[in-house]
């Protein structure tokens, strides 16, 4: 990484904060506020964060317990608009040269079999619906069994808003959660969408790079078409590669090779919380790629702590939002 990204003397600390009105226009990092995303989110300065590095709640997968969640909204559609809503905001606080990292999972359109468990921490669901809170059968434009979409629904979304929609990652997941369902097979795989507020941005890629197999060419480039000699139109029509690529490059006497998009991470038990938390080596790459050292990362659904807890380990800044209160307390004990 280039020397200008460095941070000088990172000391980070941490601690929580309620939401009040008065913060309007100050931003005190490493902190978690207690709040409504949007509300804390119009409290922040405008281009005030490098990255931001988030999972937001899936659509009609549980109930938290919390007034003014997201994710119980009475169609996609809602939910949707509830989503763009959040991001215009992150929008705003973000760089101009910032990204978005977006890990967000789908759901499908209900069977009406099943009905939801309560347990001690909300509603769990046992199929396909939340019991008495919301049911995701009989959704207009959804036949009962469909997939949703949600990823792909809120990325269009997203993109008519303004963002540069500019990679959809697939978080592969070799423990997946198993299913009973014998129709279909067993969902093993979430989007990570890369946005970007501007079409040039700050992304390190050499930081990212992975091992590379080497297989014996001495050439360290691909070499483009012959027919890229022949003028652009030569390539029109054809498939062919019009240039050359970079194969792999040697660091520290390996052969290493730019990330690809299909990343196997596998989940992780998270005993402190109830809930399905991303795991830390699933987000590293973003914050890795997506802010310089001493940099500031910002989760609007902060949830567990997990974005903080890998900001602070690689030596960023982070700034967390989070509606309930109980999750604040688990990440405050996270990070210690």
């Amino acid at each position: 990484m280039n020397k200008k990204h460095l941070g000088d003397n990172y000391a980070p600390t941490h601690t929580s904060t309620p939401f009040k009105q008065h913060l309007s226009g100050v931003m005190e990092l490493n902190k978690i506020y207690c709040g409504d995303a949007v509300e804390v989110l119009r409290s922040l300065p405008a281009e005030s964060v490098n990255c931001i590095v988030t999972s937001p709640p899936y659509y009609a997968l549980r109930d938290y317990g919390v007034h003014g969640q997201i994710g119980l909204e009475r169609s996609p559609e809602e939910y949707v608009d509830k989503m763009v809503e959040v991001f215009t905001e992150c929008c705003r606080v973000l760089r101009s040269d910032g990204t978005l990292w977006l890990n967000i999972g789908d759901s499908y359109a209900g069977s009406n079999k099943g009905k939801g468990k309560k347990i001690h921490t909300g509603v769990q669901p046992d199929a396909s619906n939340i019991g008495d809170i919301i049911t995701t059968f009989n959704i207009k434009g959804y036949k009962n069994k469909d997939i949703i979409g949600i990823p792909w629904l809120l990325a269009f979304a997203l993109r008519d808003s303004g963002w540069y929609l500019r990679q959809d990652i697939i978080w592969h997941k070799p423990n997946p959660m198993p299913e009973s369902v014998e129709d279909r097979c067993t969902k093993a795989h979430e989007y990570i969408f890369l946005l970007s507020k501007s079409p040039r941005y700050y992304f390190d890629y050499q930081v990212i790079m992975e091992d590379a197999k080497y297989d014996g060419r001495k050439k360290m480039v691909r070499e483009g078409s012959k027919r890229l000699s022949l003028g652009e139109k030569a390539c029109l029509g054809v498939q062919t590669i019009c240039k050359g690529g970079e194969r792999w490059k040697v660091t520290d006497g390996k052969y290493m090779r730019r990330k690809r998009d299909v990343w196997t991470v596998p989940t992780r038990p998270l005993k402190e919380a109830h809930f399905a938390a991303y795991p830390p080596d699933l987000i590293k790459p973003c914050i890795l790629a997506g802010c310089p050292i001493g940099g500031v990362v910002l989760d609007p659904f902060m949830g567990a702590g997990t974005t903080a807890l890998v900001a602070q380990e690689l030596g960023r800044h982070y700034i967390g939002i989070e509606l309930n209160s109980e999750y604040v307390g688990i990440a405050e004990r996270r990070l210690g």
